[in-house]
């Protein structure tokens, strides 16, 4: 066919087709311009993006602080990585990879780095003593689930949310490959949830916590827009934790942060108090 796509002998980046996200990776890595972090008053400073990936550690965040757990708090600064913030020297420093969210842990001396997101929520629950269970079997059950999705997201978000969503030409071969996964990866959930109400066990973990920003958010009809696409009502079980963990007051407060649309009562670019949270949910009309 002449419309096919005829690859070339050596990729060339100049050539990439303009998109949504096609400015927000290179194919080095590396600062492309000297930009201090900003830092705030608490021990925890985060550097993200309200993205699925930029929720788990919100939402971890705002569940210790429920605890009553103050030393848990925490500055979350904005990643606006439609505008490259993500090359910027300072964040670098703190994820060569480039990549939200990331966290510097001023609490010890020397400051400790923390990047990847599954990584900063296993960092958290060490260090606090929460949402991992303790007893080895139901631990490794949690991390099992916790590194399901830490490999399975990518072919969700990068993979059929682009393609589906986000692609300016949309591809048949692209999209029947990944919404064939993403439906797997939903079966994987559904089949699991039956068993248990939480993809540890009875446990409440960072597992889910990582998990429901991406599935939760996909059934809920809150990604892609393709609640309808998916067929998502059939998986039930997922449904049935999705929305009790979607209840949680500590989720609808994490859900918030470093967020830049949506309705003004889900919009948060920087949290540096409870306040700040606190101020944007009370804008929220009350339900009919």
């Amino acid at each position: 066919m002449s419309s096919e796509y005829q690859v070339p002998k050596v990729w060339d980046a100049k050539e990439q087709q303009e998109s949504t996200w096609s400015k927000t990776n290179r194919p080095i890595s590396g600062a492309t311009h000297q930009e201090a972090l900003p830092v705030g008053d608490h021990p925890l400073q985060l550097h993200s993006l309200g993205t699925p990936n930029g929720q788990k550690v919100t939402i971890l965040l705002e569940e210790l602080l429920a605890l009553g757990i103050t030393a848990a708090e925490y500055d979350a600064h904005l990643i606006n990585i439609g505008d490259g913030e993500q090359f910027s020297s300072g964040f670098v420093d703190v994820n060569p990879n480039s990549k939200i969210p990331a966290l510097w842990d001023t609490s010890v001396t020397p400051p400790i780095r923390v990047f990847e997101s599954g990584h900063i929520l296993l960092y958290l629950a060490e260090k606090f003593g929460h949402f991992l269970p303790k007893e080895v079997a139901a631990r490794t059950e949690s991390l099992n689930w916790l590194f399901w999705l830490q490999g399975s997201a990518p072919y969700l978000g990068g993979g059929f949310g682009h393609f589906y969503h986000y692609a300016p030409e949309k591809i048949k071969y692209a999209i029947d490959r990944f919404t064939m996964e993403a439906k797997r990866q939903l079966d994987v959930l559904d089949k699991r949830l039956a068993e248990s109400p939480y993809l540890g066990g009875d446990e409440y973990s960072i597992a889910d916590i990582a998990t429901w920003p991406w599935y939760g958010n996909l059934v809920l009809g809150n990604l892609y827009e393709a609640a309808a696409f998916l067929q998502v009502d059939t998986y039930t079980h997922v449904q049935r934790w999705a929305k009790e963990i979607a209840a949680r007051p500590a989720v609808q407060r994490g859900r918030i942060v470093n967020r830049t649309w949506g309705e003004p009562w889900e919009i948060l670019p920087a949290r540096h108090s409870a306040q700040d949270i606190d101020e944007v949910l009370a804008q929220q009309p009350p339900l009919a």
